[in-house]
């Protein structure tokens, strides 16, 4: 009875200490979550006010208007060339040779403002895919400045939404409900960026 009293004891001093080092454990990590410092970053801020933006919208503005230009160019020449083919008599020689070019010149302008529409779509893509880039990469820089364990993004909601599905879409991907406890680093990320920005154009 003796070594049965004995062993039962020591099983409920060992549940004891298992148990208390549980609680200390969870007593630490509930120490370190309170601690952890929160950071948030508003990425729509940044994209519509860093000076890259500024400096593509520029560029691509121009570039769009070199082509639209370039595009009614060669639509007036097929309009003109349309009004020309009345002129001569169906079936004849001048009017079949014209009907041909004027064919080919449609086609032709049909052609580039396929091309222009998909390379300018790829073109803004490739932008986009590059400042999220260089948005993560700062923001992990301004975050090891500033110690912070966890970077959320920080979005903000435009209500009332334009239709049901907007509005299913908002709920869907709107995830930081609150951040008033979180350090907001959009104005030090987006400094960053600027001065990329203005060390890529010195450079031209």
């Amino acid at each position: 009875m003796k070594i049965k009293t004995v062993i039962i004891s020591c099983l409920m001093v060992a549940a004891v200490l298992v148990m208390g080092a549980k609680e200390e454990k969870i007593e630490s990590q509930s120490a370190q979550i309170a601690v952890m410092k929160i950071g948030v970053v508003n990425i729509r801020e940044i994209f519509q006010n860093c000076k890259r933006n500024e400096s593509y919208r520029q560029q691509a503005t121009t570039e769009q208007d070199e082509v639209i230009a370039e595009l009614e160019k060669l639509a007036k020449q097929i309009e003109a060339e349309k009004a020309g083919l009345k002129t001569l008599k169906v079936g004849s020689s001048d009017y079949m040779e014209l009907m041909k070019e004027l064919m080919s010149k449609q086609a032709n302008l049909q052609a580039q403002q396929e091309f222009y529409k998909q390379h300018i779509e790829l073109k803004d893509q490739q932008w986009t895919e590059k400042l999220y880039e260089d948005i993560l990469k700062q923001t992990a820089v301004v975050a090891e400045q500033k110690a912070l364990a966890v970077v959320f993004e920080k979005d903000e909601v435009d209500l009332p939404a334009a239709n049901a599905n907007d509005l299913m879409l908002t709920i869907r991907t709107h995830k930081i409900l609150y951040s008033g406890g979180a350090e907001d680093i959009t104005a030090e990320v987006m400094e960053k960026l600027n001065i990329m920005e203005s060390e890529k154009q010195s450079q031209k």
